[in-house]
């Protein structure tokens, strides 16, 4: 028989991570699984390590770094379960893990994604993301990040599964078409969320799924790779997904958004990273756009239904901007 999870991880160098990680999935239980890494052309010797140690593992080695994006792809077109679970190479699951996020889905009630309570591998008393939102101007979030795990509350619904570690059914992730390889890494989980919820499928946050997790082990929350990717695809996922009327009626506060963007990587030194990474988004402003037409001819749900989904305060939102460090304080008077 099938397994009803195929569980993908993607690596590129992160031997030192992948070997607790698949430890931890061998480990879990009440759930028919396979498990599928996929190295994205690494030079440290993961591949050989997989072979050695792990040989129940499905092992693809891809000819060249497709990145977090094309690299899931490549786990899912070889997956045979019902259902995909992504995990990243540097998170350790909890033995009930996969289970718990399985009971997360709900056919009936289209919650065909699930995502997992995510603490920090140092610090596990402290959340890293409870699910993921997405503001109504274009960024995304982590929900509770850096706050205490017990003030992460319940399992409830959220906007946007984490792909650090979250479940869908692979029905759905084919016809959304995956995630989007142009992005290569950054905000391609809540973009393929955000996509699945203009099709009408929500995502439930499973506070029981507990999953450790570095954190950013790859290219680093500050590198000039993160800030580049990150700070293109916010732009991409802001211009394919805002349906209608409410991209024009958000755009001042995209504006603004970018403008502190500008001010807080400039003081980072990185404004020139910052400014290319707006340059690309929009030198490929055609095929966005092209996309954008695509994706909102197949939208089922209404705009204002939208709208209500999105993080509406933008100066309020305490959690860290996802995949880069800004924080947005309110102003007390």
């Amino acid at each position: 028989m099938p397994p009803d999870i195929s569980v993908v991880v993607v690596t590129w160098n992160g031997r030192s991570f992948v070997e607790p990680c698949l430890e931890a999935l061998a480990s879990q239980r009440g759930v028919a699984f396979e498990t599928i890494l996929v190295d994205n052309a690494s030079s440290d010797g993961t591949a050989e390590l997989v072979r050695q140690k792990f040989p129940d593992v499905r092992l693809i080695v891809l000819p060249e770094n497709l990145g977090f994006a094309g690299g899931n792809n490549a786990g899912v077109r070889a997956a045979a379960g019902e259902f995909v679970a992504f995990l990243n190479n540097d998170a350790v699951p909890d033995p009930d893990w996969l289970r718990a996020l399985r009971s997360g889905i709900d056919v009936g009630s289209r919650f065909l994604l699930a995502t997992s309570q995510i603490v920090y591998m140092h610090d596990p008393a402290v959340i890293d993301s409870a699910g993921d939102g997405v503001f109504r101007w274009g960024g995304a979030f982590k929900r509770h990040h850096g706050a205490p795990a017990s003030a992460a509350g319940g399992s409830r619904e959220v906007f946007s599964a984490c792909g650090a570690a979250c479940l869908i059914a692979r029905s759905v992730f084919q016809e959304l078409g995956g995630f989007d390889e142009d992005f290569f890494a950054s905000h391609e989980d809540a973009d393929l969320s955000y996509r699945a919820r203009l099709r009408g499928y929500r995502c439930r946050y499973v506070a029981e799924a507990r999953v450790r997790h570095h954190g950013s082990a790859t290219l680093g929350r500050s590198s000039v790779q993160s800030v580049f990717h990150g700070q293109r695809n916010v732009e991409w996922m802001y211009l394919k997904n805002t349906p209608g009327w409410l991209l024009a009626r958000t755009l001042p506060g995209h504006v603004l958004y970018n403008a502190a963007g500008a001010v807080h990587f400039a003081r980072l030194g990185l404004l020139g990273t910052f400014l290319r990474a707006k340059a690309a988004a929009f030198a490929d402003l055609p095929r966005v756009l092209q996309k954008r037409s695509d994706i909102q001819r197949t939208r089922t749900v209404g705009v204002r239904a939208i709208e209500a989904q999105l993080e509406r305060r933008w100066l309020g939102i305490k959690q860290r901007e996802k995949r880069f460090d800004v924080r947005l304080v309110r102003r007390t008077r």
